[in-house]
């Protein structure tokens, strides 16, 4: 699995498809579209060992979306920033309105950051200011579970339980080739903090009684959200195994732009500039150190800012690059209804990794 993924960082950096654009939040981008790998998950569960991931971050985000909770405040109560920017982001104009937070707080900057921290710790203080701002919009667990379009001949809202109706038709027809779960809902996305990423996913089994997952997502952080994404959607696939009586198998997972941010503004000009020059290095990689001069290479040349550096992840990609992978861990789901998951009904078992590797996440 790791392999998998290492070898798909790669193809990002030396593809001839591959290029420079300048990304949506901010930052440039390294991209390439159009890409799929494949974890068959009887060998273990995908985490990646390159780098020390937050498990917890994983499992509380997944149970937050099992339920249909938009709102960040279980997320931030139980340790969990991964929302807070988008959340932050999406409700910001109505507090600076209501004079909660002063007027023209620029994005990335250090009053962005402070703002964000006073921000969660009222949403984790004060139940009120929670309900009334910490909602980041109809994004997954909503389309997941509650599911919304009006209808026009019963001149009504109609809402839809997706995952519960998909579960219900595959224990009636299992090998079927409908069952699956949209996060796109075209009416929908003007009021998401975040268009969905991981877009749909689809699940079949076979004659075996083994379960097998698709998920086809847009937009791919390589180094911050696809780890994350590929131990989110394995664990989904345990989770429904197990609701469904089957054996899970396989976790596929389809690319659309997978790319690694390159910092902001001067940091990501440099290597929009120097581009040809680190495919080239990379090109000519012989052993896993070469990765790290490659690393001195840009810790040499480029731009020091050290706001910049952080939404850099070209570097944080080449560290890893460097590291040898370790045995994948195992995971340990309660047998319980999906909707009735709770933390400690996750266990992680053997997870052995190397030390973590920080970078901040582009909103």
């Amino acid at each position: 699995m790791v392999k998998q993924y290492l070898e798909h960082c790669r193809e990002i950096f030396i593809s001839e498809r591959s290029g420079f654009k300048q990304g949506s939040k901010g930052s440039g981008l390294i991209s390439l579209f159009g890409y799929q790998n494949s974890y068959d998950l009887r060998e273990g569960f995908p985490l990646l060992t390159t780098k020390k991931m937050a498990t917890k971050s994983i499992i509380h985000e997944l149970i937050w979306f099992l339920r249909g909770d938009t709102n960040i405040e279980y997320l931030e109560t139980n340790g969990v920033p991964i929302w807070r920017g988008n959340a932050f982001e999406n409700n910001l104009s109505e507090m600076v309105k209501e004079k909660i937070f002063q007027e023209n707080i620029i994005k990335y900057s250090p009053d962005w950051d402070e703002a964000m921290i006073e921000y969660a710790q009222r949403i984790k203080e004060d139940p009120e200011f929670a309900k009334r701002w910490g909602d980041a919009g109809p994004i997954y667990g909503a389309q997941w579970r509650f599911c919304k379009y009006f209808d026009e001949d019963k001149k009504e809202l109609i809402e839809i339980d997706q995952l519960g109706n998909v579960l219900e038709n595959m224990r009636k027809k299992p090998v079927g080739k409908k069952h699956l779960v949209s996060a796109w809902n075209p009416g929908d996305l003007p009021k998401m903090s975040l268009e969905p990423c991981h877009v749909m996913y689809q699940m079949t089994s076979n004659d075996d009684g083994e379960l097998e997952l698709q998920l086809y997502q847009r937009s791919c952080d390589q180094f911050l959200g696809v780890p994350f994404n590929i131990a989110s959607y394995a664990m989904l696939t345990q989770i429904i195994a197990q609701e469904l009586d089957l054996t899970p198998k396989t976790f596929i997972h389809s690319f659309g732009d997978a790319h690694f941010y390159t910092g902001l503004n001067k940091r990501g000009q440099w290597h929009k500039q120097n581009l040809k020059e680190l495919q080239k290095k990379i090109r000519n990689v012989n052993n896993k150190s070469d990765y790290l001069e490659i690393l001195d290479w840009i810790d040499k040349n480029s731009p020091k800012d050290e706001n910049e550096e952080k939404y850099d992840h070209v570097t944080a990609i080449l560290e890893q690059l460097s590291r040898e992978p370790k045995p994948l861990p195992k995971l340990i789901i309660a047998k319980k209804s999906f909707d009735r998951l709770t933390f400690e009904d996750f266990k992680l078992e053997n997870y052995e990794s190397h030390p973590p590797i920080r970078r901040s996440m582009a909103v």
